[in-house]
């Protein structure tokens, strides 16, 4: 018996089995959306359902069509919420802080392509063996500008707590566990995607160098306030003064929000009202006195990608394709106890979620990832990513069993020549 071509075969059936299971997860195989095609009134129902059986401290929903709320809903365990309750949304804010940014390159006051120690007075990178001049504006936006710092932030129990800036970027003393806290040049510019929040702590500084304000104040008036987000702020300060939605442990207690110097990369304080009104400004039928139609077209277009797949543009995710040559985009949010808030829009057609939580650290991007399935019939990147783990484990079964049948298979072979030879013999 030629017992290489047992285990060829065995190899092949692997990669086989390799390429089934990945398409599975990719192509959502199996899947099967929550609602009906085209029911915006039983996808909200759906959601409404998931919300209230995975006990949710509290949850601010608000769907769209065409730019306009379409449907909503608004659960608490503790003091009731509403499409104007204040909630903390971590990471979402790099969305709305990339346009502070593209607002300045605008006004001709940054050159997206520029080395960003082009702006930059107080603090410099670090030395390293790779050119600093090719961290640019462009590059930290969409997390491809080398920095390795994976950040990340846990925030501060006391606003005196915080450090400066400086400080931050240098070593920041509420890293999230296992990161090294310091914002350095680890790999070549341009050479890879890796998730930076040190990147957006450092757009933070850009903004407040070259606005000559503090990055809450220009935000307010660059902005929210022309966008009419009234209930929408960096500051921290000032979103208690609005009234903060009660902030749920996973447990089922409260405790307060928590403080931190990098605003940009991970304290955004919003309602999902104010959201809704961004996404709507940048709907077909929007408008938008603070960027032209050319830059936000421009900042969903591809600038990272992983595993082959377009993830990022200039400041927003790209989570699916739309089926209209464009992406679903966006940006999700997570912090410590069970923080999680999750936003995506079909551009070509105004249609989006806005989901914001406490209490329950993956249910608002779980229900934007199905609303993605539903609307497209693509699986959501960060749906994929959840998943990840699971088709590994089914791929490693399969092929475990494969090479077990291979085994067995030649095992059986080899017994049956030996038994043969006996009996001759």
């Amino acid at each position: 018996m030629n017992y290489a071509k047992v285990l060829f075969a065995a190899l092949i059936a692997i990669c086989g089995w390799g390429a089934l299971v990945y398409a599975a997860l990719d192509q959502g195989w199996g899947n099967s959306a929550i609602a009906e095609e085209g029911d915006p009134d039983g996808f909200s129902q759906a959601s409404r359902e998931i919300a209230e059986r995975e006990n949710a401290g509290n949850i601010s929903f608000i769907l769209m069509a065409s730019g306009k709320p379409a449907g909503e809903f608004h659960l608490s365990k503790g003091e009731p919420v509403d499409g104007q309750s204040v909630f903390q949304v971590a990471s979402l804010g790099k969305w709305l802080t990339a346009w502070g940014i593209m607002a300045l390159v605008e006004d001709g006051s940054i050159d997206l392509d520029a080395p960003v120690s082009t702006y930059l007075t107080r603090w410099q990178l670090p030395p390293s063996q790779f050119d600093a001049s090719q961290v640019t504006a462009r590059r930290l936006l969409s997390h491809t500008a080398g920095l390795t710092d994976g950040l990340g932030y846990n925030g501060f129990a006391e606003a005196a707590e915080r450090q400066t800036l400086e400080a931050s970027l240098t070593k920041a003393a509420d890293a999230s566990p296992d990161k090294i806290g310091g914002t350095v040049l680890g790999r070549e510019p341009g050479s890879a995607w890796e998730y930076s929040g040190g990147g957006y702590t450092l757009l933070q500084l850009v903004i407040e160098e070259v606005s000559d304000r503090s990055f809450a104040a220009f935000m307010d008036e660059r902005v929210f306030t022309p966008l009419g987000m009234e209930r929408t702020t960096f500051d921290h300060a000032e979103a208690m003064e609005l009234g903060l939605a009660e902030n749920f442990t996973p447990e089922g207690g409260t405790e307060p929000f928590r403080w931190y110097t990098a605003l940009a990369a991970t304290s955004l304080f919003t309602t999902s009202d104010d959201l809704a009104a961004f996404m709507a400004a940048q709907a077909p039928n929007g408008s938008s006195t603070v960027l032209s139609a050319n830059t936000i077209a421009a900042m969903r277009a591809p600038h990272a990608s992983s595993m082959g797949a377009d993830i990022w543009g200039l400041g927003a995710m790209l989570y699916a394709p739309d089926n209209s040559g464009g992406f679903i985009i966006g940006h999700d949010g997570s912090n410590e106890p069970a923080i999680n808030t999750a936003a995506r829009l079909d551009p070509a057609t105004g249609d989006g979620i806005v989901v914001l939580s406490t209490g329950n650290p993956l249910l608002a991007t779980r229900i934007a990832g199905e609303w993605v399935f539903w609307k497209t019939g693509n699986v959501d990147s960060l749906t994929f990513a959840s998943r990840l783990p699971t088709a590994l484990a089914v791929f490693a079964a399969g092929s475990l069993a494969i090479l077990l049948m291979s085994s067995l298979l030649i095992w059986r072979r080899r017994r049956k020549s030996t038994t043969t030879s006996e009996t001759r013999s």
